[in-house]
């Protein structure tokens, strides 16, 4: 079953102007032969790799014509599978899509599992494991930055120097047991605790640097979980339609208009923010807008940057001051809105709660200030001067567990050694080190693991 001919629809569904059945698998030209008929009327096994021919997609049993294609040729191993690929480009209708895909699954193929395509092009070795994650992340990037990273691990940046720092274990490896096992030969290097410590510290230091990308990699790959919080009405939905640039949030000078928690996803200077606007935080009796503030309650928790948004033109109430007791510790941008109107909030006492976090001044109505927040967003996560480009960012939750375990194991080994344990004990944390490395790049990992990785991937891809 694992190596049968798979077929699925690799576009959205929906209406469009295309939509693509794509096939693959050694009965792939078999199949379509037997559907397409072809202008040049050969056989497509004739037809040179790479090209795109056009036809039509019959149904052999009745000679009904039922899609008027495009199909292309491209044959293994060049194909992104390293199998025979067909692709039949329809017209982007749900019928006419649905009719190409049932009509090759009668003629022999199967309907592809998600992530299948992917799945094959990893067994078949022509990306690694952390390539094939990759792809996942290059499909449901939000911002360039997101989609740099997503691309530089699909090249392999981060494969070459997981297999770099994996070459340099094995070698120190194979030095320990030709130490162990000829000891006689003099003209062999002895593997001295010295010379284990410095290429242990070496690996460890390598990826001591990929951990401390980790935190901003993951922010690209998964978005920045933002809360705006503050009392009704100091502009909490204008906020969120300024970031998102469209009107989302009813704005009414009514306190309590919003009464649930409305998220949505914005890019912010290339970092892409999951904003939650919640309704505002202060007791009341009326049941549908407590549900509501209970909500705000919960997102407060999980959130990885409040926006906690202060009123100008009011002056600075004992609700103020518990919203920032209850995001002490997080971390927090404070904004100071309604600029355009007269000033009572005490500007001193607000920076002095906010203490070090970033303070931003705004009339969001004027649209004044939101460039400030925009900058004091992107510099608080990321250094202005550094683009996803410069260098490997590891953004994948399984890569960074992987590392941290990769780290403590070869920590292991170095404090080992500075104790003067004997160096063929040393070396099982190293061996564990290796392995642990692998496991990113999919060179010793489990089948299950495989299987469960894959089926997180859409149909078709």
């Amino acid at each position: 079953m694992e190596f049968d001919t798979i077929a699925a629809i690799s576009t959205p569904m929906g209406e469009g102007a295309i939509a693509i059945v794509r096939l693959s698998g050694d009965d792939a030209f078999a199949i379509g032969d037997q559907v397409f008929r072809g202008k040049k009327g050969k056989p497509l096994t004739e037809l040179d790799s790479h090209t795109i021919h056009y036809g039509h997609i019959v149904d052999p049993a009745t000679e009904q014509v039922v899609e008027e294609v495009m199909v292309s040729v491209l044959k293994g191993p060049k194909t992104f599978t390293r199998e025979n690929v067909l692709e039949i480009n329809c017209h982007g209708g749900l019928v006419s899509v649905n009719k190409v895909l049932q009509l090759v699954l009668k003629h022999g193929a199967r309907l592809a599992e998600p992530g299948e395509f992917t799945k094959r092009a990893f067994l078949n070795g022509r990306i690694d494991l952390s390539q094939a994650e990759a792809v996942m992340d290059l499909i449901r990037a939000k911002t360039d930055r997101a989609m740099n990273v997503a691309l530089n691990q699909m090249e392999g940046r981060l494969s070459k120097l997981i297999q770099k720092l994996r070459q340099e274990i094995l070698e120190t490896l194979a030095h320990v047991e030709v130490n162990i096992d000829y000891p006689e030969y003099d003209d062999v290097e002895e593997m001295t605790h010295s010379v284990l410590l410095e290429k242990s510290s070496y690996v460890r230091d390598e990826i001591e640097k990929l951990i401390k990308t980790s935190e901003q990699g993951k922010i690209l790959r998964e978005g920045l979980s933002t809360v705006i919080i503050g009392r009704p009405n100091v502009g909490k939905s204008s906020l969120l339609n300024s970031l998102v640039h469209e009107n989302k949030a009813i704005v009414t000078d009514i306190p309590g208009t919003t009464r649930d928690v409305i998220e949505e996803y914005v890019n912010v200077r290339g970092v892409p923010l999951r904003l939650v606007d919640t309704a505002g935080i202060r007791e009341t009796e009326d049941i549908v807008e407590r549900i509501g503030v209970e909500r705000s309650r919960q997102v407060l928790k999980e959130a990885d940057l409040i926006l906690l948004v202060l009123n100008h033109a009011d002056d600075l109430t004992f609700e103020d001051e518990q919203l920032f007791e209850a995001v002490k510790g997080m971390d927090v941008i404070v904004i100071v809105n309604k600029t355009d109107l007269p000033r009572k909030i005490d500007l001193e006492k607000v920076e002095a709660l906010a203490a070090n976090h970033k303070l931003v001044t705004t009339a969001l109505i004027e649209e004044e200030g939101v460039d400030e927040l925009e900058e004091a967003i992107s510099s608080l996560f990321f250094d202005g001067s550094i683009e996803a480009g410069d260098m490997t960012y590891v953004s994948n939750s399984r890569h960074i567990a992987l590392l941290h375990q990769a780290s403590t194991s070869i920590n292991e080994a170095i404090q080992n050694v500075e104790m003067g344990i004997p160096i063929d004990i040393a070396q099982i944390d190293l061996t564990r080190t290796w392995e642990l490395l692998g496991e990113i790049i999919g060179e010793s990992v489990h089948d299950s693991l495989i299987d469960q990785l894959f089926s997180q991937f859409c149909l078709g891809k």
